[in-house]
């Protein structure tokens, strides 16, 4: 097949707009104004097809269409052709594009040739092309099924102008199979959106959308990241508000471009394990630097959707999709200001920041240390409550610059540097106003660094301020059960000195090699040590030098058994007079999961320390 090589597609004022306020270097256009080779190939391999449209009022609109490789090919020079089932009834691409037409009626788009935009796809080897063009004809008719049913079947064929592949970053693989589902049934139409479609939205690990430069031309492409990577700021009577993030990809900003030019974008959000659909479209608004993090912390470029109309569809989608491997490159969910889930930005005081100065760094054991830091400014971050973490930012200090791929370092890539520690100091007695301590675990890059550091050096990084609120409280006469895994001892640390300890029951897991921490602690706190049930794990292999730690922790008072943690020792304290039936936990992912369980008719306040 011979290919015809026009001129380059330069970039449209919108895309060197957005290049410009996010200082990007000037590059090439990679994109090609026709049908390239290398999309041509992929096509008859994809298994799934984005493809968005405008409706008569130049709102876009997005459909997810295919299930299984084969549905659409190269049919000619630049010329695509596409054979595949839909939903005829509520798909407003489809409506669109095929006007309802039934019974093999060809629509033919003549000289009113609709603009169109695709984005091929198959999740279970991360591929994907980006396609723009004119529908040039397409037909709508009902074929019958093995099981005597009947299903609507599309046929487009579409005159490609622009082609591009798309790097695999964010993309979660899925397994994409055909599916016979009952007819689609329109849940909902309106905004506010249904709490059903909420919940899709804040589950869904990807979804698409396609824009457009005026009625020149469009775009589609992908969004993903964790699951939730999509957040709802508003959603009542006066309207509906989506915010996402947008994460370091190839610096194109083609969609950033079309959003800087028209702000509008079609949606589609797809449930693979329902079948269910939801189609949004509506006006954007482009967020960055500081209004993206006011809005969405930790994020430098952030993207608002205000709904403008909506379809809910119940089996809307004519394939189904399992879940395989998350993308490395996901970065974790940034919350909502508003959620109160995420550390607070950099907070400033009339243009003022906040610093920590590195000034104590003790060894507890071989992995955990105690970090004590200098505020420049309290005044900036206040004074922080027992129970908080502090976030404090790296980026200076360990940024690498932009990078588009990194495969060996992929979480690198969205890694903000900031880092949340649980604060383990009282602010009572020992440790000034404008000092505040943590201890932590030598678990990653921020932390190697940190342990790595000679106070002398006088490191200082950006405070981002104090958040979190795991407060115990305690009654009067009450017995308060903690569990702490290890380092999860710390948010108790820091409230002791406003506890009676004597009526609090630690129970405390960890292996032999942190033993260090427990005797460091019973020796700041000794009535601490009577009220703890210490559970070893490594005890038997610790040899004579264990067997002499072990000995200085029971000559502080604390019981210690040998071996992991069990359900059966939460069940032997819960018949203790004036128990709290509230208990508190701070403990990593998998402990607190079996805690949880094994409390489940309990009411647990729990604090994680993998953030």
């Amino acid at each position: 097949m011979a290919f015809i090589h026009s001129n380059q597609i330069e970039w449209h004022h919108g895309e060197a707009s957005i290049h410009k306020k996010l200082h990007v270097p000037y590059q090439d256009n990679p994109t090609s104004p026709f049908l390239s080779p290398h999309a041509a190939r992929l096509l008859p391999h994809v298994s799934l097809l984005a493809l968005g449209t405008l409706d008569d009022a130049g709102r876009p609109w997005t459909t997810l269409l295919g299930g299984a490789p084969g549905f659409i090919r190269s049919v000619g020079q630049s010329i695509v052709g596409i054979k595949t089932p839909v939903d005829p009834l509520y798909d407003p691409v489809i409506n669109i594009l095929l006007n309802g037409k039934y019974q093999g009626e060809k629509v033919d788009q003549g000289e009113m040739t609709r603009i169109v935009s695709g984005l091929g796809i198959h999740l279970a080897t991360r591929s994907r092309v980006k396609l723009a063009g004119k529908l040039v004809a397409g037909a709508l008719d009902r074929i019958s099924m093995q099981n005597c049913e009947e299903m609507a079947e599309a046929q487009l064929v579409i005159k490609v102008e622009q082609s591009l592949g798309n790097c695999p970053k964010y993309l979660n693989k899925k397994e994409i199979v055909p599916a016979v589902v009952p007819e689609p049934a329109l849940a909902s139409s309106k905004v506010p959106l249904p709490v059903e479609a909420i919940n899709l939205l804040l589950r869904a690990d990807m979804f698409f959308m396609s824009s457009c430069h005026g009625h020149l031309t469009m775009g589609t492409n992908h969004r993903g990241g964790s699951a939730g990577f999509c957040r709802a700021l508003k959603n009542d009577d006066n309207g509906t508000i989506l915010v996402y993030p947008e994460f370091s990809g190839n610096r194109l900003y083609q969609t950033l471009g079309n959003l800087q030019t028209t702000p509008k974008a079609g949606i589609v959000v797809p449930d693979f394990d329902s079948g269910d659909v939801l189609h949004l479209t509506g006006t954007t608004e482009i967020l960055v630097g500081k209004e993206a993090a006011d809005l969405l912390p930790r994020s430098n470029v952030a993207v608002k959707v205000e709904i403008e109309d909506a379809r809910f569809i119940q089996n809307g989608l004519k394939f189904r999709g399992t879940a395989g491997e998350p993308s490395p490159y996901n970065p974790p969910v940034r919350f909502l200001a508003s959620e109160g889930r995420s550390s607070v930005d950099v907070q400033k005081v009339n243009d003022r920041t906040a610093y920590a100065k590195l000034i104590k760094k003790e060894l507890l054991t071989p992995t955990i240390g105690r970090f004590r830091f200098s505020i420049s400014d309290p005044e900036v971050v206040g004074r922080f409550k027992p129970g908080q973490y502090v976030a404090l930012a790296f980026e200076d200090e360990l940024g690498a610059g932009y990078s588009h791929m990194r495969d060996d370092d992929p979480s690198s890539l969205n890694d903000d540097l900031v880092r949340s520690f649980t604060v383990s100091s009282s602010g009572r007695g020992g440790t000034p106003e404008d000092e505040v301590e943590i201890t932590i675990r030598n678990v990653g890059k921020v932390t190697a660094f940190l342990f790595r550091q000679n106070v002398r050096a006088g490191l200082e990084v950006p405070m981002k301020g104090f958040s979190g609120t795991f407060a115990i409280h305690q009654d009067e006469d009450e017995i308060i059960p903690f569990v702490a895994g290890g380092i999860g001892i710390t948010p108790l640390l820091a409230q002791l000195p406003d506890l009676d300890l004597r009526r609090i029951r630690l129970i405390w897991t960890m292996n032999i090699t942190d033993i260090g921490l427990a005797i460091d602690t019973f020796e700041r706190y000794p009535p601490l040590a009577t009220s703890t049930m210490l559970y070893l794990s490594g005890a038997a292999d610790g040899g004579q030098e264990g067997l002499q730690t072990t000995l200085t922790v029971e000559q502080h008072g604390a019981r210690v058994c040998k071996r992991r943690l069990a359900a059966s020792d939460l069940l032997s304290i819960q018949g203790l007079p004036a128990l709290s039936s509230t208990w508190y936990i701070c403990a990593g992912p998998q402990l607190r999961q079996a805690l949880l369980s094994w409390l489940s008719d309990q009411r647990v306040i729990y604090e994680s320390f993998d953030y």
